[in-house]
């Protein structure tokens, strides 16, 4: 018989022998719940990863992979990304289930050497360099107020370093992805150890001035088209600040604003609708979690490892980064890798010229439907048709040296 939710027991008492009748007890309510904690089992939890500057078809210009981060979010428990997925310049959606990670630290991640610890908040440090035009600095300076002011977020002092940082950027003719450098690191570094010496800040937001552009050099980025020649070098700056410190850093260039177009293409919109680049990367940063390096209280209580990766979401040609690599060779663990056919980049890192073992997809459309299979523990191939063949038979050779095989 079928049982329901709710059952009422009219029951009578027990009633000893030794003692007169008692008034009937009041009727008792049992409830059955109808689903299981979600105690039972451990977070789903997934990485994409679009590389910066490679001119990937989607996530190579202004925050226009970040519909697909708020789609995947929807979907697994946890998402770990990165600021090139995530920052979209004046635009940011928050998300408390996704980890803003920088690539260094991602890639770190990925390897096993560092943890991520989740926090509720950081204490932001701002460095401006000191390149920038007052105006320009004011803007920023501004920026940085009303996101304070408006979003509440904790972003306690800034510094302008001592010396220009003179940032140079160019495509390198052999893989034809944006790089650069900057001239004066060591200002960079001194800014940043002040922050964190004189306020405790334990997350840091650069904004470099970048040289104008020709309008020849950006038109075709604004078209939709191209690489993004700034994304580089960003991740150059930010790489170096996470490396030296091991704490959170983004990177927002500081240009002056390009003449009003008609032929824009919507995903590099993002970039045009106001003086600065720097509210994403504070909202990102604001909740960005901490790095913990391997044997300096690794095991802390609620840290994620790389084995708690379950899928790795990737462009189809852009697998041979450390942490991409990293994941794929995994020994322990090893997560599901999904490449997605419609996302182009300027690389020709593909998983057959890697040997790596992935699931390929049409679209991001596809790898949300595979995630979320592999979440509910079932074969994706299932989903599709004529994929499901017969179970193959294995053979082995017991200790005692006969030979077994099926009957």
């Amino acid at each position: 018989m079928a049982m329901t939710a709710f059952q009422f027991h009219h029951c009578r008492p027990f009633l000893p022998s030794s003692t007169k009748s008692q008034p009937s007890a009041s009727p008792r309510v049992s409830c059955m719940a109808s689903h299981l904690s979600a105690k039972c089992r451990r977070d789903y939890t997934s990485v994409m990863i679009v590389p910066t500057g490679v001119g990937a078809s989607i996530g190579g210009f202004a925050g226009d992979a970040l519909p697909v981060a708020r789609a995947l979010s929807s979907v697994v428990d946890c998402l770990i990304t990165h600021p090139n997925v995530l920052n979209a310049a004046m635009l940011y959606w928050p998300m408390q289930n996704v980890l803003y990670v920088e690539g260094y630290a991602l890639d770190r991640f990925a390897e096993g050497s560092w943890a991520l610890h989740p926090v509720h908040r950081n204490k932001v440090g701002l460095v401006l360099d000191n390149g920038i035009e007052e105006e320009l600095r004011i803007r920023h300076l501004q920026a940085a107020d009303a996101t304070r002011a408006s979003l509440g977020l904790p972003v306690v002092e800034y510094v302008v370093t001592d010396t220009p940082l003179e940032v140079a950027k160019w495509v390198d003719p052999k893989s034809g992805q944006s790089t650069g450098r900057i001239k004066h690191p060591d200002s960079l570094l001194r800014a940043v150890q002040t922050l964190i010496d004189r306020s405790q800040v334990n997350a840091i937001a650069v904004v470099a001035r970048f040289p104008d552009d020709d309008l020849d050099n950006v038109d075709d980025y604004r078209q939709g088209m191209g690489i993004d020649v700034l994304a580089g070098v960003e991740a150059v700056i930010s790489h170096l600040v996470v490396k030296e410190f091991q704490i959170p850093c983004a990177h927002a260039p500081a240009t002056r604003p390009l003449p009003m177009t008609l032929s824009l293409c919507p995903k590099s919109a993002a970039e045009e609708i106001g003086y600065t680049f720097l509210p994403c990367v504070l909202a990102g940063l604001s909740r960005a979690p901490q790095y913990l390096v391997k044997d300096s209280h690794y095991s802390e209580k609620g840290c994620l490892f790389a084995s708690d990766v379950d899928s790795v979401l990737l462009p189809v040609d852009a697998c041979g980064g450390d942490g991409a690599l990293a994941f794929a060779r995994s020994k322990q663990n090893k997560p599901l890798i999904i490449t997605v056919e419609e996302n182009e980049t300027v690389l020709n890192s593909t998983p057959d010229k890697l040997g790596i073992n992935t699931v390929m997809v049409a679209n991001y459309w596809e790898a949300i439907g595979v995630i979320a299979a592999h979440k509910a523990g079932i074969d994706p191939q299932s989903l599709r048709r004529n994929r499901i063949g017969n179970i193959p038979c294995a053979s082995y050779a017991p200790t005692n040296g006969f030979s077994l095989s099926s009957v």
